[in-house]
């Protein structure tokens, strides 16, 4: 197995080894240098029209899918390639090194689609997966609401069953995809009366085009620019009974099953922006300087710079780890959580820190920090707050 760090490479640190990614082989290599140069000419020169567009066009979406960059680890019958995981890492990595707003692509391979792969009937398969991984779907998951957000058990949204259909009423809101989705898996109540309240929560598939289906606003944000996010609005809206998925009352259960996918994926992004934003201000101050000297040779600074490294470099072994495991199937509730709370935090630490050495340069649109900066934050928030994070790991404890 060769060496597949990119963390040393970035940062130039010249005589160090390069640490292996356990998870990863030459084909992942391979992999990454061809996702390279695609985003090279599709993605880097586009994203800051994206970022003031507020959006990401569809036809981007639709090259990742011609390039095989959506969706992977789907079966061949159904428009994936049937790869590991590792390949889904790289994807994730590799976009978060271009911009945090293209979450909403991780979102939908790493999230979203997943639950129509595991729990999916054959037929819902067949119906939506392919043009999922060719980019012609996007997809959102809805389960926050305005009065429910980590507290899933809270939800309004009622599905009362009527023939051959249910009749979806409700509100949900910071949708990610939720202006260019075209299909969206709803948490919703379909047995109000159950005890506890989230055995009677299940999942819907809800396409875009149904009656009583609508979109409320765009909703502007303080990062995350080319990423839109929506409120979504059910009124007596008619699913057909054929697109709930799984089973009726186990939504609850299937959520909290892939949560710990989802919560990965935030960590693994929290951690590569930690390594960009590092790598900037290495280079910045290098070429800066102060007092007649180079701004990397007072001492203060390089304290700062040893510290931020060594906090990097030890989230990046224990999310290597953590990605070995889930990629074994294991069940890592309990460390994902741990690297979910502790990876977002380090990387709000790190956009605070390197904005200070870039001085007034750093408060400054033009610079990417500035908007890193701006983006961090809100990882500490979704896919569960960082305080229901300590909440999952106390329990797990046996507190």
């Amino acid at each position: 197995m060769g060496n597949h760090s990119l963390w040393f490479i970035d940062l130039g640190w010249k005589g160090e080894k390069e640490v292996d990614h356990p998870y990863l082989t030459k084909e992942h290599d391979i992999f990454r240098s061809s996702l390279r140069k695609f985003l090279q000419k599709e993605a880097y020169p586009h994203y800051e029209q994206w970022e003031s567009d507020r959006g990401i066009p569809r036809s981007f979406w639709q090259k990742l899918g011609e390039q095989g960059f959506l969706c992977p680890d789907i079966d061949v019958e159904y428009g994936g390639s049937g790869a590991d995981w590792g390949f889904s890492v790289i994807i994730n990595e590799e976009l978060e090194r271009v911009g945090s707003g293209l979450i909403g692509i991780g979102l939908h391979n790493d999230i979203v689609v997943p639950y129509i792969n595991e729990y999916g009937t054959d037929e819902q398969k067949q119906r939506w997966l392919p043009s999922c991984a060719t980019g012609e779907t996007i997809t959102a998951i809805a389960m926050t609401e305005p009065g429910a957000g980590s507290d899933l058990a809270a939800i309004k949204t009622t599905a009362r069953s009527e023939g051959e259909h249910y009749i979806l009423d409700g509100q949900k809101t910071f949708i990610t995809n939720g202006i260019q989705c075209d299909l969206v898996i709803v948490a919703c109540k379909t047995d109000i009366d159950a005890s506890p309240p989230h055995k009677g929560i299940s999942l819907l598939a809800v396409e875009t085009d149904t009656v009583g289906f609508s979109r409320g606003r765009k909703l502007e944000k303080v990062g995350l620019h080319c990423q839109d996010t929506a409120e979504l609005f059910f009124q007596e809206c008619k699913v057909p009974k054929s697109n709930l998925i799984g089973e009726e009352g186990k939504g609850f259960q299937y959520l909290m099953k892939k949560l710990q996918q989802e919560r990965l994926v935030v960590a693994i992004a929290a951690q590569t922006s930690c390594e960009r934003m590092f790598s900037l201000t290495l280079d910045y101050i290098k070429g800066r300087e102060a007092f007649g000297k180079r701004i990397s040779q007072f001492q203060h600074i390089q304290f700062k710079m040893a510290e931020m490294a060594t906090e990097i470099q030890m989230g990046r072994a224990f999310l290597d780890g953590l990605i070995s495991e889930h990629i074994q199937g294991r069940d890592i509730v309990t460390k994902v959580s741990m690297a979910k709370y502790k990876l977002t935090e380090t990387s709000r630490k790190v956009a605070g820190e390197c904005m200070q050495l870039h001085g007034g340069y750093g408060y400054m649109e033009e610079y990417e920090i500035a908007r890193r900066y701006r983006d961090v934050p809100v990882a500490s928030i979704y896919a569960g707050t960082n305080e229901i994070m300590k909440l999952i790991i106390a329990k797990n404890l046996g507190l």
